[in-house]
């Protein structure tokens, strides 16, 4: 586990074999509770190659020095970010003019 925001990372390993890569990551918030986007691509065995990129926003909860995944949320498409950026967007832009 990590002791700080800067060292969560969501690559993972076994047997040698990087399973899961970490390509980015921007921290959003830090503190007791910290949360962080990633972009990633997991590895397919059957294709011997990493599948498309996904991203997924992790919230941590730091407990005994050491940070805790609480809650994830995986956008598993382009189709599903673009959904994501363009309600987020046009929520903002309603706000603004509020």
């Amino acid at each position: 586990m990590a002791g700080t925001v800067e060292e969560l990372t969501v690559n993972y390993e076994e047997n040698g074999q990087l399973l899961v890569k970490e390509l980015d990551k921007v921290i959003l918030t830090k503190g007791a509770w910290a949360t962080v986007l990633f972009r990633f691509q997991e590895w397919s065995e059957a294709d011997q190659a990493y599948r498309a990129e996904k991203y997924v926003i992790r919230r941590y909860r730091k407990m005994n020095g050491e940070y805790r995944v609480q809650s994830k949320f995986v956008i598993s498409s382009p189709d599903q970010a673009r959904k994501i950026i363009e309600t987020l967007s046009a929520w903002l832009n309603e706000a603004a003019t509020e």
